[in-house]
Protein backbone atom coordinates (compact mmCIF):
# COMPACT_ATOMS: atom_id res chain seq x y z
CA UNK A 1 0.00 0.00 0.00
CA UNK A 2 1.37 3.47 -1.01
CA UNK A 3 0.06 6.80 1.37
CA UNK A 4 -0.45 9.82 -0.11
CA UNK A 5 0.31 12.49 2.76
CA UNK A 6 -0.63 16.38 2.90
CA UNK A 7 -0.82 19.14 4.47
CA UNK A 8 -2.92 22.77 4.34
CA UNK A 9 -3.38 25.23 6.46
CA UNK A 10 -6.47 28.11 7.18
CA UNK A 11 -7.75 30.57 9.19
CA UNK A 12 -9.48 29.67 12.24
CA UNK A 13 -12.46 31.32 10.61
CA UNK A 14 -12.37 29.62 7.54
CA UNK A 15 -11.95 26.32 9.04
CA UNK A 16 -15.21 24.69 8.83
CA UNK A 17 -16.15 25.76 5.29
CA UNK A 18 -12.60 24.00 3.99
CA UNK A 19 -13.86 21.17 5.97
CA UNK A 20 -17.21 20.92 4.63
CA UNK A 21 -15.45 21.54 1.33
CA UNK A 22 -13.67 18.69 1.48
CA UNK A 23 -16.64 16.22 2.51
CA UNK A 24 -19.49 17.55 0.42
CA UNK A 25 -17.26 18.41 -2.98
CA UNK A 26 -13.39 17.30 -3.18
CA UNK A 27 -13.71 13.83 -1.70
CA UNK A 28 -16.43 12.89 -3.77
CA UNK A 29 -15.12 14.34 -6.72
CA UNK A 30 -12.04 12.13 -5.94
CA UNK A 31 -14.48 9.14 -5.74
CA UNK A 32 -16.51 9.69 -8.97
CA UNK A 33 -13.10 9.24 -10.67
CA UNK A 34 -12.96 5.37 -10.00
CA UNK A 35 -9.43 5.24 -9.72
CA UNK A 36 -8.20 1.74 -10.10
CA UNK A 37 -6.44 1.02 -6.34
CA UNK A 38 -7.51 3.73 -4.46
CA UNK A 39 -9.21 2.38 -1.24
CA UNK A 40 -9.30 5.40 0.68
CA UNK A 41 -8.65 9.04 1.92
CA UNK A 42 -8.14 9.99 5.96
CA UNK A 43 -8.92 13.65 6.94
CA UNK A 44 -6.75 14.72 10.45
CA UNK A 45 -7.39 18.10 11.55
CA UNK A 46 -5.49 19.91 14.46
CA UNK A 47 -6.86 23.72 15.22
CA UNK A 48 -3.68 25.85 16.55
CA UNK A 49 -3.80 29.39 18.20
CA UNK A 50 -3.70 31.42 14.40
CA UNK A 51 -4.73 29.00 12.35
CA UNK A 52 -5.71 25.26 11.88
CA UNK A 53 -3.97 22.37 9.96
CA UNK A 54 -5.42 19.82 8.11
CA UNK A 55 -4.13 17.10 6.79
CA UNK A 56 -5.17 14.21 4.29
CA UNK A 57 -3.89 10.69 3.66
CA UNK A 58 -4.76 8.92 0.41
CA UNK A 59 -4.16 4.95 0.31
CA UNK A 60 -3.87 3.25 -2.84
CA UNK A 61 -2.27 -0.36 -3.45
CA UNK A 62 0.85 0.96 -5.55
CA UNK A 63 2.35 3.52 -6.70
CA UNK A 64 0.78 3.45 -10.45
CA UNK A 65 -2.24 3.96 -8.99
CA UNK A 66 -1.29 6.99 -7.65
CA UNK A 67 0.33 8.04 -11.38
CA UNK A 68 -3.22 7.40 -12.17
CA UNK A 69 -4.39 9.81 -10.22
CA UNK A 70 -2.35 12.36 -10.43
CA UNK A 71 -0.21 11.96 -13.86
CA UNK A 72 3.63 11.29 -14.27
CA UNK A 73 4.37 13.96 -11.68
CA UNK A 74 2.62 11.88 -9.41
CA UNK A 75 4.16 14.38 -6.26
CA UNK A 76 2.33 17.48 -7.20
CA UNK A 77 -0.03 18.42 -5.30
CA UNK A 78 -3.97 17.93 -5.66
CA UNK A 79 -5.83 21.73 -4.36
CA UNK A 80 -9.00 22.26 -6.14
CA UNK A 81 -9.01 26.37 -7.19
CA UNK A 82 -12.40 26.29 -4.63
CA UNK A 83 -10.17 24.96 -2.32
CA UNK A 84 -7.32 27.35 -2.54
CA UNK A 85 -9.72 30.43 -2.51
CA UNK A 86 -9.97 29.21 1.07
CA UNK A 87 -6.94 28.10 2.27
CA UNK A 88 -3.85 30.34 3.26
CA UNK A 89 -0.96 28.17 2.17
CA UNK A 90 -0.58 23.86 1.38
CA UNK A 91 2.54 21.94 0.38
CA UNK A 92 3.08 22.38 -3.23
CA UNK A 93 4.32 18.78 -3.39
CA UNK A 94 2.91 15.35 -1.51
CA UNK A 95 4.87 12.39 -0.14
CA UNK A 96 4.42 9.52 -0.47
CA UNK A 97 4.88 6.15 1.61
CA UNK A 98 4.79 2.17 1.43
CA UNK A 99 3.43 0.81 4.48
CA UNK A 100 4.98 -1.98 5.49
CA UNK A 101 3.06 -2.86 8.31
CA UNK A 102 -0.32 -2.50 9.71
CA UNK A 103 -1.31 -3.80 13.40
CA UNK A 104 -4.98 -2.88 14.14
CA UNK A 105 -7.05 -3.19 17.57
CA UNK A 106 -9.76 -4.07 18.77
Amino acid sequence: MIKRIWHGYTTLENADTYQNLLNDEVFPGIEAKKIPGYRSIELLRCDKEDEVEFITIMTFDSLQNVIDFQGEDYEACYVPDAAQRVLSRWDQRSRHYTEIQRRDYE
